[in-house]
């Protein structure tokens, strides 16, 4: 047994811990050990190195979504609660990294008092491996992750959140004016949609 457990080194100690094995099971065993490690490190191998990113295909795509760059001003309305709150709405729209990610942050202030209403951050990128776009959105310490459709004219796009029985859908587009419009609407349950947020907001700059 000893000659054993020092032939099979760490294996050997097991084997004299769970109690003396028989000649033939040692060496069916030593095989089965091999193709035990080999499977672990092809799958570490694996593991270690996942598919490499096509930079130039997500810079092609995220290239569609220039329309939105820039800053923008205008109106936009949010309902809360039953009332409905009229804001000053700016947008400020920028790649990052190189084209590779767009952001897009939008700060909403009150009329009445110009008090901070309404501030979100949007992180548009595109997958290559899927050949889709994915938003994350922040708001109010939250985020929340979707997909983003561009519309059939190139000029917009859809997008939508579902959180147990409430989802949301919005629609973005330049319209005929050159402005960014946006329409969100909100569903609860059974219910039918109900809209929650109109912005229409026109080009200050473009970065």
């Amino acid at each position: 047994m000893d000659r054993l457990r020092k032939h099979y080194g760490v294996f050997g100690d097991l084997m004299g811990t769970f109690g003396e094995p028989s000649v033939s099971t040692v060496a069916m065993a030593r095989p089965a050990i091999t193709i035990f490690l080999l499977l672990t490190l092809n799958f570490v191998n694996m593991a270690q190195t996942p598919q490499t990113p096509n930079m130039e295909a997500q810079r092609t795509a995220m290239k569609k979504l220039d329309f939105l760059v820039g800053e923008w001003s205008g109106q936009a309305s949010v309902t809360r609660g039953g009332v409905v709150i009229e804001l000053e709405q700016s947008e400020v729209a920028q790649f990052k990294l190189d084209g590779l990610v767009l952001m897009v942050e939008g700060v909403g202030r009150t009329k009445s008092d110009g008090k901070v209403a309404l501030q979100a951050l949007g992180l548009i990128t595109f997958d290559d491996t899927s050949g889709s776009y994915r938003m994350r959105a922040y708001n109010d310490g939250r985020w929340l992750e979707t997909d983003l459709k561009l519309l059939e004219d190139g000029k917009g796009g859809s997008w939508g959140f579902s959180l147990g029985e409430i989802s949301t859908k919005s629609v973005g587009r330049i319209n005929d004016k050159g402005e960014w419009t946006e329409l969100t609407e909100i569903t609860i349950g059974a219910r039918p949609p109900q809209k929650l947020m109109e912005l229409v907001v026109r080009r200050v700059t473009r970065k």
